[in-house]
């Protein structure tokens, strides 16, 4: 099968940019060919081992036919974008043309069998007129609903145009019933395929004997994923033997914020920045618990990726995170009970003081839980996570393009 693969933002430092690379990877192995449209800044390039350099069509951001800053899905990225919400009309008629232009050349070139793209917002809506003959899916993140939300002006033809995608493909059930009331699509249209990770470099290891317990957070350094609350309440906490590595970038005032509270807790914390996959997993392994305070997410792979190293998990009550994780009552996993939120990623003020005890008690109870046994039952990991490798995750996604193939089929007759 010839796959167009497309993605709006560039296909790295995010959930989806590695969701994106696992399908690539995935796809090749099992056979299909695949081709890439995504939005880049800069010379960006991806490894030749995922996708030949002639197989890539790029539309890039900073340029005189794009003279801004690539929009990225989330308005905080590990990079410096353009929030969606700020863009004027002129600016969405150029991105729009733009990613016209270059879809239209990637089909007349690779004549590709189906067209997957990433996210229900404004490139998959673009994306639906270019080859209307060609079946399409579509993989749904969650950070498209946030702008969905956020972004009133741009919601109507993004949803009309989206509406005609073959198939839509949620991380969650939860995330699959979000997607039928706002997009009004029909809920037989929609596939649950869930979060992957890979288990060649993600598994677990002997956790280190060591005087102080080692936390991990791996992320955006910014608000919506809780990190300026994490390190609030850990340096209320001092009195515990905790040090914090921080994994991840970020951009903007909030990225600085986070940075300095994680400054003013000195050695206690680590500093690391954004690392490869490699390099991750093995801080995983030398980490005894994960936490993820997040206030939004859609299904974060990097939870699956953490458990899947035999690290504890500190995470909270998210919908789809409870969804993916909540169906076991695995000593693993603790949870930060979330209260009903103000905006989609930002509780009230008047709710911090509860969430800081509740994130106070997660955290003393997991660090209590390590000093007894630092390496836990590691035979629990695999189990935990088993069905969610990207084999699997490619295994249902192929599903969903046979199905979009045979309707697309039964439509021509």
């Amino acid at each position: 099968m010839k796959i167009l693969h497309l993605i709006s933002q560039t296909p790295d430092f995010t959930g989806s940019g590695k969701y994106l690379q696992a399908l690539l990877s995935c796809a090749a192995e099992n056979g299909h060919q695949n081709y890439l449209v995504a939005g880049v800044q800069g010379d960006f390039s991806l490894t030749s081992h995922l996708i030949p350099r002639e197989n890539t069509l790029f539309v890039k951001f900073n340029t005189p036919a794009l003279p801004f800053a690539l929009p990225g899905m989330s308005d905080v990225m590990p990079y410096s974008s353009t929030v969606f919400s700020q863009m004027t009309v002129s600016q969405v008629c150029q991105y729009e043309n733009t990613f016209k232009k270059t879809i239209k050349r990637a089909v007349k070139q690779f004549k590709p069998d189906i067209i997957h793209s990433h996210h229900l917002w404004i490139m998959t809506a673009t994306a639906c007129g270019v080859a209307p003959d060609i079946p399409m899916v579509t993989t749904c993140h969650g950070t498209c609903l946030r702008q969905y939300a956020n972004c009133g002006d741009l919601t109507g033809h993004t949803k009309n145009r989206c509406r005609k995608i073959n198939r839509i493909m949620a991380l969650s059930h939860h995330q699959k019933q979000e997607i039928t009331t706002l997009y009004q699509v029909d809920s037989r249209n929609i596939d649950v395929v869930g979060i992957g990770f890979n288990d060649v470099l993600f598994h677990p290891g002997p956790k280190p004997s060591t005087k102080s317990v080692e936390l991990l957070y791996a992320g955006k350094l910014c608000q919506a994923k809780g990190l300026p609350w994490l390190l609030t309440v850990l340096k209320k906490q001092r009195h515990l033997p905790w040090r914090l590595h921080l994994a991840g970038d970020g951009s903007g005032p909030e990225k600085e914020m986070c940075l300095q509270r994680a400054r003013d807790l000195g050695n206690r914390v680590v500093i690391h920045g954004p690392l490869p996959h490699q390099e991750l997993a093995q801080l995983m392994r030398d980490t005894h618990i994960f936490v993820l305070p997040s206030f939004f997410e859609g299904v974060p792979l990097v939870l699956m990726e953490a458990l899947a190293c035999g690290c504890r998990v500190i995470t909270t009550t998210l919908p789809g995170t409870r969804e993916v994780l909540g169906h076991t009552s695995s000593p693993m996993i603790s949870w930060v009970k979330l209260p009903l939120l103000e905006t989609v990623d930002r509780p009230f003020e008047k709710d911090m003081n509860l969430l800081d005890k509740r994130l106070e008690k997660a955290l003393t109870d997991a660090i209590s839980q390590v000093i007894n046994n630092p390496t836990h039952n590691l035979k629990m990991s695999p189990e935990l996570t088993k069905s969610h490798t990207w084999k699997q995750v490619f295994i249902r996604v192929e599903k969903v393009y046979q199905k979009a193939l045979k309707s697309a089929q039964s439509q021509i007759m």
